[in-house]
């Protein structure tokens, strides 16, 4: 639902905001409560589970696995957890999730182990420990880094709906029409996900990543452990440190998200934020119009966005040369310019506007060529080629129920199009959720002070700097290290903030967190 995370980013040329989001089942309130305890923090028959020994090996999976080799030449080596399915059945069904770990070299000053989330919800993070390390600088070598992928993402019994896209993250567009075709794809692809995973889908949850990450702890033989989490990995974090109290260390929260607000339609919060961070895109491009020519004022280069978007709901665009074409309509578009939102370095601008100035040819009806980077982004848009989408969308409608009835969904964009034409749309659109069983557990309450580092950008078109203050507000123990004049979701050793990263990485090295909240600047590049 949310943005990869710096790790993803870094990982793939695209940096893609893949995004989504049976009958109810019994309450899980038996499965491991937070309260119970064993001789290793286990409790409520979980304890072959604590207590397994782990198996470390290569990472790589054969000959073919590009990844898996490149973790193996960096040190990291990988291991399986077993875990329950059902944490209410734990003698019923296991599954496996895959961790790995890249130990400390500074063994003399050994902190722990940290844990890494990169987002999503959904997002694999088993190739992250050598970025991380290289983002932690000095403090890296004295943690075990572990990545691990989530529950039915990646490697971990991975849940896969045969969805013929790469994310149900569409634009109602800009009819009623266009609306209703939604409602049905959307129903197409809840059912897709019952059809194909039926026996997953009810124990696909936040909570039940929460206890996974509780089981990791125990089996690596850590009293507590650290973690670092990005984007919706904050909401993650949070939900740990109210399952289980106690049993974490140093925990960095960065693109923070409110938990009160987590769930289907979590992104109606962010549409100014993206309005804005368009604006401001729209700025950088009319001062470049020789390059893109999309006009030469913010006014012009916003007009050209909207003639495109029309364009694509009279007939879709054709892009592209054979063997490779692909036909862009008015649902699809905006997702482009959300997907760009994220970041507001010159790289990234660049590629939007490369987008959008073949987007401005075909609407014209003129020929059009794709770079290798614009046909990978539409390939993962388009087609069946990820996989990422379904897992995201079941943790999400896991998690919270959504409005069941299209006619709520159609009012909010109504409502809200005329101030966010561009998004509104995109935001307030219907989702497999709408058409998704009730979850088996309600959210979690935040009930018990915490106290992480919260990171958080004031133009984060993702996850909004209010919902950081907010979570800042729910745990008083926390400490806000806020960056202003970014429009960027993530910033913690990706941005290349000197402040933030110092800051942190202090933070990581000491345990102390900083006496009063911080505020840095956005860096001139």
């Amino acid at each position: 639902m949310i943005n990869p995370s710096p790790a993803v980013r870094r990982a793939s040329a695209v940096g893609l905001a893949l995004a989504a989001c049976l009958t109810a089942s019994p309450s899980m309130a038996t499965a491991a409560p937070a309260g119970a305890t064993a001789k290793n923090g286990a409790g409520a028959g979980l304890d072959r589970y604590y207590q397994q020994n782990l198996s470390w090996g290569s990472c790589a999976e054969g000959p073919d696995d590009t990844m898996g080799r490149d973790l193996d030449k960096a040190g990291v080596q990988c291991a399986e957890v077993t875990v329950p399915l059902d944490y209410a059945d734990p003698r019923g069904r296991t599954i496996t999730v895959a961790i790995s770990r890249l130990k400390a070299t500074d063994t003399r000053h050994r902190i722990g182990a940290i844990l890494l989330n990169e987002g999503g919800p959904g997002s694999p993070a088993l190739f992250s420990p050598p970025t991380a390390r290289e983002g932690m600088k000095k403090v890296g070598p004295r943690y075990d880094i572990i990545g691990f992928d989530p529950r039915f993402v990646g490697r971990s019994t991975p849940l896969d709906c045969g969805w013929p896209v790469g994310t149900n993250l569409l634009s109602a567009g800009l009819s009623r029409a266009s609306f209703e075709r939604q409602v049905a794809f959307q129903k197409n692809l809840a059912d897709k996900c019952r059809a194909t995973s039926s026996s997953l889908l009810p124990h696909a949850s936040t909570r039940n990543t929460a206890r996974d990450m509780d089981v990791i702890r125990g089996a690596l033989g850590e009293r507590k452990i650290s973690y670092l989490g990005y984007s919706y990995g904050t909401y993650l974090g949070t939900v740990y440190t109210q399952m289980f109290p106690g049993r974490y260390d140093r925990m960095v929260l960065d693109g923070a998200i409110d938990p009160r607000r987590f769930g289907p339609q979590l992104l109606r919060d962010v549409v100014g934020e993206n309005e804005q961070a368009l604006a401001d895109w729209a700025t950088w491009a009319a001062q470049r119009d020789n390059a893109y020519g999309l006009g030469r004022t913010r006014a012009e280069v916003l007009a050209t966005i909207d003639r495109i978007v029309a364009a694509s709901a009279r007939g879709p665009l054709t892009v592209g040369t054979a063997p490779e074409t692909f036909r862009l309509d008015d649902t699809q578009v905006p997702f482009l310019l959300l997907n760009a939102m994220a970041d507001d370095t010159d790289p990234e601008r660049a590629f939007l506007g490369e987008q959008l100035s073949v987007l401005a040819k075909a609407a014209a009806g003129q020929p059009t060529r794709l770079s290798p980077q614009f046909t990978a982004l539409l390939r993962l848009l388009l087609t069946g080629e990820t996989r990422n989408g379904s897992p995201q969308t079941a943790i999400i409608c896991g998690d919270k129920a959504a409005p069941r009835d299209p006619e709520v969904y159609w009012q909010d964009i109504e409502r809200n199009r005329a101030k966010h034409p561009r998004f509104a749309p995109l935001t307030n659109n219907i989702s497999p959720c709408a058409f998704w069983d009730r979850p088996r557990e309600e959210p979690t309450q935040i009930r018990r002070d915490a106290s992480p580092l919260i990171v958080s950008a004031t133009g984060d078109p993702r996850t909004p700097h209010t919902g950081a203050v907010a979570l800042h507000g729910l745990l008083p123990s926390s400490k806000l290290i806020t960056l202003k004049g970014a429009n960027r979701h993530a910033i913690y050793a990706s941005y290349g903030n000197t402040c933030v990263d110092n800051k942190v990485n202090r933070y990581l090295a000491t345990g102390k967190l900083p006496a009063n909240d911080r505020t840095c600047v956005k860096q001139a590049r």
